[in-house]
């Protein structure tokens, strides 16, 4: 049997695989908007996951604060970095102990949340479900509370 590509190769980029199914959306959503072609696998078949989500961005090469953004909704992605066709780099996101300035914390007495330059920090209690808690009020969110509080 043939093998066949669903999404086109990009030439230089990034692909973003193994996203749960019915996730690329949020994942495309927290790295905000570029200049880069993008193409999206919704709910594609696959070994490991049954079903999975990719997406393929063209010309754009994630710094460290994509990839925890991506961590916090998709633990189980794979980055993959391609340069002319080729994949020079690929590895699994990495969920940090910690995670710095890129989720508000919800709860609207934090100091945090004071106008004060305090820079928000979460510690990870779970790594799945992903469960992250204030350092400064000890409040805990996970799931869509978390996606919800992206920065």
């Amino acid at each position: 049997m043939e093998k066949t590509l669903k999404i086109s190769k990009i030439r230089d980029g990034t692909v973003i695989d193994h996203i749960s199914a019915g996730k690329a959306l949020e994942v495309l959503n927290i790295l905000g908007s570029n200049n880069g072609s993008i193409s999206i696998g919704i709910r594609v078949n696959s070994k490991k996951m049954g079903l999975k989500d990719v997406l393929k961005i063209e010309n754009v090469f994630l710094e460290k604060e994509d990839l925890d953004r991506i961590a916090l909704i998709a633990p189980e992605a794979t980055i993959s970095i391609v340069k002319n066709y080729e994949i020079i780099e690929k590895f699994n996101v990495d969920m940090p102990e910690k995670i710095y300035g890129i989720v508000k914390c919800s709860n609207q007495n934090c100091i945090t949340n004071a106008n004060e330059p305090v820079k928000t920090e979460f510690i990870v209690d779970s790594r799945s479900p992903v469960t992250l808690r204030c350092l400064y009020c000890n409040r805990s969110m996970s799931g869509d509370e978390i996606i919800k509080n992206l920065i």
